[in-house]
């Protein structure tokens, strides 16, 4: 499911560091080495039908490299 991200994402915390994470490899290959964590928090989110809600996503991101692969995993309403 397709989705923008409005304003600023809160309530931020880390799931996983490093090798605790298990697309690791697939990561590194894709985007460069660096120190990649898992983390989730809660956003505004719209979704491609213009449904405007607060969700939960997950994302990676590592220093110097930025935030990778945002995942939709639970709308909060």
């Amino acid at each position: 499911m397709n989705f923008e991200i409005l304003g600023e994402i809160h309530d931020i915390e880390i799931i996983a560091v490093n090798r605790s994470i298990r697309e690791l490899d697939r990561l590194q290959k894709n985007y460069g080495s660096g120190r990649w964590r898992k983390l989730k928090g809660i956003a505004t989110i719209q979704l491609d039908d213009g449904t405007v809600c607060e969700a939960e996503i997950h994302w990676y991101e590592a220093h110097g490299i930025g935030q990778k692969e945002f995942k939709l995993k639970y709308i909060l309403e």
